[in-house]
């Protein structure tokens, strides 16, 4: 999301943005008011939905889930920035291996032409210097050259260690830049990218592809009740949950929120329910315990909503499928799966 309004929308938007946070309560720190200052300007739809969704729930929440707002529709600002300064550093120190290489070649020239010097010395006869002063001057231009590759070997060494650390370090900021902090599995970000790849393999090879929404039920109530620090503890068994029942190919993420989804390759509808019906069992059946205390808290469950992707269609009407029957299992009752023929069916 980018900003370029001029000085009077700037300024319209930057009063409305203080005035929200002064009516929710919002501490008005430089991460807050580009929140509130988006979420004014009515720029990023998905955003104003967010915060409209937490604002009718709880506004208390909107403190808390800041951050992770701030993450989800800002974070690639700061994590843009740290690639392109390790890419950054990385094309420095190849830059310094070039020019230790020129810096071999001219010296090896150098070495050449005192060569060619010393033989052409050499055969001009009697007239030439003493065959040991020619001895001398090749022996010492020799050193000098080994002593000047030594220099350059390690040199080189050195640097291909640190473009080796570099490089490692600029994967770990690529890979942050697409993982969900708190839970460790795929980011919204990555989602959107994967699920677009996937959309266009389907469409090409004509496989099947499904995807998976999960919403952990009356997550805003147990929050409440237990702490949002036992609420993280949750988010992370849900993800641990989804992460061991899929196949490698295919992609867990956290939507947003207590809000999951599975992107399911090469799967057909029935299979994707099955799936998606196991993890609900298998969360169902679980009864969990405060880590802090170790006191019984009951159990979680969580509701499904599943659909096939129908090529050539949008993106957004596929993931809205999905949506549709994660609501509808919501009003039917929660913990249940609701596939979108049922969707289907409920039209007719």
């Amino acid at each position: 999301m980018e900003f370029s309004d001029d000085l009077g929308t700037a300024a319209k938007h930057s009063a409305a943005a203080l005035r929200f946070m002064e009516q929710y309560k919002v501490p008005p720190t430089p991460q807050n008011f580009m929140i509130w200052y988006a979420y004014a300007s009515g720029r990023d739809p998905d955003l104003k939905h967010a915060i409209d969704v937490l604002i009718a729930e709880n506004e208390s929440i909107l403190i808390d889930q800041s951050a992770e707002i701030f993450d989800r529709y800002f974070g690639h600002f700061s994590r843009n920035a740290s690639i392109e300064e390790a890419s950054s550093q990385i094309s420095d120190v190849a830059g310094d291996v070039l020019r230790l290489v020129s810096q071999a070649s001219d010296n090896a020239e150098v070495f050449g032409a005192a060569l060619a010097e010393g033989v052409g010395s050499l055969s001009k006869g009697s007239d030439a210097p003493a065959v040991a002063d020619v001895v001398k001057l090749l022996a010492e231009n020799t050193q000098k050259m080994l002593e000047q590759n030594k220099q350059l070997q390690n040199k080189l060494e050195n640097s291909s260690k640190e473009i080796q650390q570099l490089k490692g370090h600029l994967e770990d900021v690529q890979k942050e830049a697409l993982t969900d902090g708190l839970t460790g599995i795929a980011n919204r970000r990555q989602f959107d990218n994967v699920l677009g790849q996937e959309a266009e393999k389907a469409t090409a090879n004509g496989d099947p592809l499904c995807l998976v929404l999960a919403d952990i039920d009356h997550f805003k109530k147990f929050n409440d009740t237990h702490g949002h620090q036992t609420g993280d503890h949750v988010l992370k068994f849900v993800s641990t949950m989804l992460t061991r029942s899929v196949k490698a190919r295919d992609l867990p993420a956290r939507y947003g929120g207590e809000e999951f989804a599975v992107i399911l390759p090469a799967t057909d509808l029935r299979s994707a329910v099955a799936l998606a019906d196991s993890v609900r069992v298998a969360v169902a059946g679980k009864r969990l315990r405060k880590k802090q205390t170790g006191d019984d808290i009951g159990n979680i469950t969580l509701s499904f909503g599943v659909a096939k992707y129908r090529s050539p269609e949008t993106l957004k009407s596929f993931i809205k499928r999905a949506d549709d029957g994660l609501y509808q299992a919501k009003r039917l009752g929660r913990n249940r799966v609701v596939p979108e023929t049922e969707l289907d069916a409920a039209a007719d």
